[in-house]
């Protein structure tokens, strides 16, 4: 093996591994965001239903009114879930000597007040921005190499049993604290409320334009971590200031619920396409599908990949673009059909959704020969 070969085998590893600790950081966020979006979505519709003081521009000025409770928790949740990323991103690196500098590094670099500071005392004015979830991704993996670092030290048996939950805490914070703030918060956190002031302002084909690709990131590995970033991202615009972006959460549940749904679709209209067995998946395909679980499609993907994700990127783009451009909007970060009735537009939602799921199903079946040709071409090649 050549040095570039191997070179090339560590940067692939490395790669992989950096995933793997980002899926670890957004699962362990997953639960603090669906607690927190639905509450504060059910606040919302509370608030609307007319048996309470207020309504959703008013909901948080209404003191100890049931739909003030709801949100009140539910933005709880919202904000502390994107600490909870960095801290247990920093975990899955370095283990629990990771997980509290993790946490709070992330946590600080949210703080407008100290975000300010710190970009005045360099000469920037970052106008009460936060990093939002790219800053704390970027604490999670600092804190936890550090971190990692020290805890493989070699260091003297009496100091050796303060070492994870005193001396790697306190050093790794105070080491990258000045990083975080000084050198990486300020530009991140600009750079994340100019992507909050375009998305606000987004109107006809720039809406188009995110949608689509929103839609297909949602598509494209079904769960995997392009997934997860256009998830997480929506996420992140639920607890923007001062009001939440709830359009892009509305496109990514959308285009997470087609997949599976327009596949099943497909196998239902042209089960001589398909293998027999994956006629039992689309049964199961639709309810997950329905429920936002995007996993429910990786079964076709898994057995032909090279039709099968074009076509489901192909749905979930058109039926995320029409969201967007339609104005449909979601206060909810999970819950699919069973919380279709918060967006704004329930009947466009769900039209949303169908419109995709036709989508996929009418390209998957116009690209896909039918499954016994397949079988028979390759027999053919495996025998030349």
């Amino acid at each position: 093996m050549t040095s570039r070969d191997r070179a090339e085998g560590a940067l692939r590893a490395h790669v992989t591994s950096v995933k793997e600790d980002l899926m670890t950081g957004v699962s362990f966020m997953i639960p603090f965001v669906t607690i927190g979006g639905i509450l504060l979505a059910l606040g919302f519709g509370l608030a609307n239903l007319g048996f309470f003081p207020g309504d959703t521009e008013t909901v948080f000025d209404q003191t100890g009114s049931i739909p003030w409770y709801l949100a009140e928790i539910g933005v709880l949740g919202l904000t502390i879930m994107v600490p909870i990323l960095g801290g247990y991103v920093a975990y899955a690196i370095a283990d629990r000597p990771g997980l509290a500098p993790g946490f709070i590094l992330s946590y600080t670099i949210q703080q407008g007040n100290l975000i300010d500071a710190a970009g005045a005392a360099v000469g920037f004015s970052a106008g009460g921005a936060t990093a939002g979830f790219l800053g704390a991704i970027v604490a999670g993996l600092l804190a936890g190499y550090v971190a990692r670092w020290l805890k493989n030290l070699d260091v003297p048996g009496v100091i050796e049993p303060m070492m994870p939950v005193l001396i790697i805490p306190v050093v790794t914070t105070l080491l990258l604290a000045p990083v975080m703030l000084f050198v990486l918060g300020v530009p991140i956190a600009v750079a994340n409320q100019a992507l909050t002031d375009f998305l606000r302002s987004m109107q006809g084909q720039s809406a188009l334009l995110v949608g689509v690709i929103l839609g297909a990131m949602m598509a494209f590995d079904m769960g995997g971590p392009v997934n997860k970033v256009a998830y997480v991202f929506a996420v992140g615009l639920l607890s923007a200031d001062p009001q939440p972006i709830t359009q892009p959460m509305a496109a990514v549940m959308i285009a997470g619920m087609v997949p599976p749904i327009g596949l099943a679709l497909s196998n239902f209209v042209a089960p001589q396409k398909y293998a027999a067995e994956l006629y039992e998946n689309a049964k199961s395909a639709v309810p997950l599908g329905l429920s936002f679980i995007t996993e429910g499609a990786i079964p076709y993907a898994a057995a032909d990949p090279v039709r099968i994700i074009p076509s489901a990127m192909a749905g979930s783009a058109v039926g995320a673009a029409a969201s967007m451009v339609l104005g449909v909007t979601m206060p909810a970060p999970h819950g699919g059909i069973f919380v279709f009735f918060l967006s704004n537009r329930p009947l466009l939602f769900l039209g949303c959704i169908l419109l995709g799921s036709i989508v996929t199903a009418a390209v998957a079946t116009a690209i896909k020969p039918d499954y016994e040709e397949t079988i028979d071409s390759a027999s053919a090649q495996s025998t030349d």
